[in-house]
């Protein structure tokens, strides 16, 4: 009882800090050289969406690496207006992407990206970016369960997914699979890289057939289930210790992929009758009637009490705005109406150009 007496303690706190934080325009707390907030001198995030005709970056159906579940065009979503917007930030401009200036930059080195499907969004839409921008340069593209890559050999650059849903483990025990909230073993294997882009949520909220564990392991207790943020803010911790253990800042790059939010409920934006289905353009200004989800104000707490600096890649509120950028009903791999994911070129394109311009702003 006392644990979740804190949680909500600590998730009005953050509410109330973030609240206050957005009305003065220092929003984002992130951070990438030292521990002054960035947003004193440009916030990436706070802004809103333009038509831009130049757009998309790429073509689907020239990419290789896309998967089905993200192929809007392919499985016959009938509108491209979705692939016309930009982000144009409020206080600064947004670095265009040269994907060739990306590879020369980052020539030998190895980027990583970390977590559930949403991971994969982005990494696939860096993937289309750069082989787009270099289309005659040699690449290689490995598929694996765990770990997959894309190395573009003429620059020895080799962009990697990780794909753990919980950053945390899941432990396979007698009793089933056990969500581990004080483990990560999995971590060995992003020892190592010149830049980690991590993210997690998606699957916490998961329940039923889709859940991805029997049971949660919090400390000396094996319980059937929790309050779901409550496990988020454990695992989320367990992280933070993780990278400020194992991780040297000073030659890795690390990214918290900020909380990818879906849209089924219409009412979150003044719509009740609606979802992402059927949806042509994205909400207009810089603010989302439902407000941060809390998993947000979780992830805000647990980077603010990190040693080590962790920039958050803060797309959030940009991305709730896109309600018309998920596949809906367009997906070749989901049955259904997908809000949850988003489709390739789109959003996780935006999401590549604000990591670009974090890491040459």
């Amino acid at each position: 009882m006392g644990a979740k007496v804190n949680i909500l303690v600590l998730l009005l706190a953050v509410s109330l800090h973030q609240a206050r934080a957005a009305k003065s325009g220092n929003y984002n707390v992130s951070r990438l050289k030292g521990r002054k907030e960035i947003t004193n001198r440009c916030n990436l995030f706070i802004g809103s969406w333009v038509f831009d005709p130049s757009l998309p970056l790429y073509d689907s159906s020239s990419c290789p690496f896309i998967d089905a579940e993200f192929d809007c065009q392919k499985y016959g979503r009938p509108d491209k207006q979705y692939l016309k917007y930009s982000w144009k930030p409020d206080s600064c401009a947004l670095p265009s992407f040269d994907g060739a200036d990306f590879l020369k930059r980052w020539r030998g080195k190895r980027i990583m990206f970390v977590g559930d499907s949403l991971s994969l969004n982005m990494w696939e839409s860096l993937s289309c970016m750069l082989h787009a921008s270099v289309p005659n340069a040699t690449n290689t593209f490995v598929r694996r369960e765990a770990l997959s890559t894309v190395t573009f050999q003429d620059y020895d650059v080799t962009i990697e997914l990780y794909r753990t849903p919980y950053l945390v483990d899941i432990v396979r025990e007698e009793v089933g699979r056990v969500l581990t909230l004080d483990s990560i073993q999995a971590g060995n294997a992003w020892i190592g890289m010149d830049m980690l882009i991590f993210n997690s949520w998606h699957w916490w909220t998961h329940t039923g057939n889709s859940q991805g564990w029997d049971y949660i392991r919090d400390g000396p207790n094996l319980l059937k289930d929790m309050e779901r943020l409550e496990a988020f803010y454990k695992g989320m911790s367990t992280w933070a210790e993780w990278v400020d253990q194992n991780i040297d800042t000073k030659k890795t790059k690390v990214f918290f992929q900020g909380i990818s939010p879906t849209h089924y409920q219409g009412e979150e934006w003044n719509e009740p009758r609606k979802s992402c289905s059927g949806e042509l353009e994205p909400l207009a200004g810089s603010s989302y009637p439902a407000g941060l989800p809390p998993a947000a104000n979780i992830v805000n707490r647990v980077l603010k009490n990190m040693k080590n600096k962790v920039y958050l890649l803060d797309i959030t509120l940009l991305s709730q705005l896109r309600k018309d950028a998920h596949p809906s009903a367009y997906s070749g791999d989901h049955a259904g109406n997908d809000c949850s994911h988003w489709c390739l070129p789109g959003l996780p394109d935006t999401w590549n150009q604000l990591l670009n311009g974090a890491l040459i702003t």
